[in-house]
């Protein structure tokens, strides 16, 4: 079987939204795609590892507006990016998609992992020689900043602490939710050299008071309003018995 054209797996989450994932990636860095049709526009946020060509297996409408969306720099989320013509992501990490270092993307620590993909993308393929291709934002959002799809809209709301720029996308008429590495059903990481879990406490407290009906993250399934409460809570509290974190406040 040729893992170039069976790479991504598709589950239809929605009837215009479609969550791709690359299974043969390492658990750490699989990282969730998701493609939303719109009337006008289509959006595809956040665009995996790129170890295979991704707009060839988005079911996207010939001469239709796409617009690509990073929710941060981490090369589990921009690894595709410079697929596509329309490229948005936060303003606060501009300068990271211009280059793609590895300070920047950690997809050095990516090239370290035991057994980065279970199969190869494609014959001869190495790690070593990975490295996400630089794709300069055409768009670069900041809070308050709204996307269009001609049928939805969408917030941008800067979530920091698990990265410096983290972006969320919010349609608050109904309560959809993209987060991004912001919050996801899982250990949530604020200990990249990046990181800032003080910044982090303040989008979490800033997270439970959105007005959310569904949450699609950057990693893990898709959650509800009470699951997203729950897991920032929990990590406030966790954060309230750390003394590091403390002496920071």
């Amino acid at each position: 079987m040729d893992k170039r054209h069976d790479w991504f797996t598709k589950s239809q989450v929605a009837s215009d939204l479609t969550m791709l994932i690359e299974p043969y990636v390492d658990d750490f860095f699989r990282a969730n795609i998701w493609h939303l049709k719109g009337r006008d526009r289509d959006l595809v946020i956040d665009t995996g590892m790129g170890l295979a060509n991704l707009t060839a297996r988005l079911d996207l409408t010939p001469g239709k507006s796409v617009l690509a969306i990073a929710t941060h720099a981490h090369a589990d989320h921009v690894g595709s990016l410079h697929e596509f013509a329309e490229r948005a992501g936060p303003k606060a990490e501009a300068h990271a998609f211009e280059c793609m270092e590895d300070r920047y993307t950690y997809a050095d620590l990516y090239r370290q992992r035991e057994e980065p993909v279970s199969e190869a993308p494609e014959p001869g393929w190495s790690v070593e020689r990975y490295r996400p291709r630089p794709a300069p934002l055409t768009w670069q959002l900041s809070e308050g900043d709204i996307v269009e799809t001609g049928d939805r809209q969408f917030r941008v709301l800067q979530l920091p602490g698990h990265s410096p720029g983290s972006i969320g996308l919010l349609d608050e008429k109904n309560g959809v939710f993209f987060s991004g590495d912001a919050i996801y059903d899982d250990i949530l990481l604020d200990d990249l050299p990046d990181s800032d879990p003080v910044a982090y406490q303040a989008t979490m407290a800033r997270i439970m008071e959105l007005p959310v009906q569904i949450v699609h993250p950057g990693h893990c399934g898709s959650f509800g309003a009470d699951r997203m409460r729950k897991i920032a809570r929990d990590y406030l509290a966790a954060k309230e018995q750390d003394p590091l974190i403390a002496a920071r406040l």
